[in-house]
C-alpha cells in the first residue's frame, strides 16, 4: 500500500459500475473484446453479498475476465490480487487469477506464468476468495514470479471446467 500512496501507483482496476466497456472479454490489451453489451454479462446492483458485482454466465472453456487498465509491475512491488466470486446457477467452475504480462513495447512476455492457483467453486451461492501475488522474484508465495521483462500487467480472472 504504500507503493500506491507514496508513489502515487493505481494498482486497483475500475470498479465494474464503471461500465464493462473497462472489463475485457480476452486478453485485457487495447482492441480485445469487452463485455459491453454481451448477452452473457450483466451489471447486478442489488446482490446481497456484493454492494455491485458482475454476474457472467460461462459460455467458453475458459471464460476471462481482464482489466483494460495497466496495473505497473515493479521491483519490490508485490501485487496481490484478490477476488470475491460465487456461482448462482449452471456449471460449477473452477476460478484462478490471471493476468496478461506485458513488455515495455506492449507485446505479452508469453514465457512468464500467468494463472494462478485454481480454486473450485462446490456450491451455490458460497462466496470464495480466490488470490494470486504477482511479483519480479521467484519467492515462497509468490504464484506468479514474472522476472524483469513484465512492467505492467492486463489483471483478472478466468473460469474453467
Amino acid at each position: 500500500m504504500n507503493k500506491a500512496i507514496t508513489d502515487g501507483l493505481v494498482l486497483m482496476p475500475p470498479p465494474f459500475s464503471a461500465g464493462l466497456n473497462l472489463w475485457s472479454r480476452e486478453d485485457g490489451t487495447p482492441g480485445s473484446g469487452s463485455y459491453q453489451g454481451q448477452a452473457n454479462a450483466a451489471l447486478v446492483t442489488n446482490d446481497q453479498d456484493f454492494a455491485g458485482c458482475l454476474e457472467l454466465q460461462k459460455i467458453d472453456a475458459t471464460q476471462k475476465l481482464r482489466s483494460y487498465a495497466q496495473t505497473p509491475i515493479q521491483a519490490g512491488l508485490y501485487l496481490q490480487v484478490t477476488a470475491r466470486v460465487k456461482a448462482v446457477s449452471g456449471n460449477l467452475p473452477s476460478v484462478r487469477i490471471a493476468a496478461w504480462a506485458g513488455d515495455v513495447g506492449g507485446a505479452n512476455v508469453a514465457t512468464v506464468l500467468q494463472t494462478g492457483p485454481s480454486v473450485a467453486l462446490t456450491s451455490y451461492g458460497e462466496v470464495v476468495t480466490v488470490s494470486a501475488i504477482i511479483a519480479r522474484g521467484s519467492r515462497q508465495g509468490v504464484d506468479l514470479p514474472w522476472g524483469t521483462l513484465p512492467v505492467y500487467a492486463h489483471v483478472g480472472l478466468d473460469l474453467t471446467g
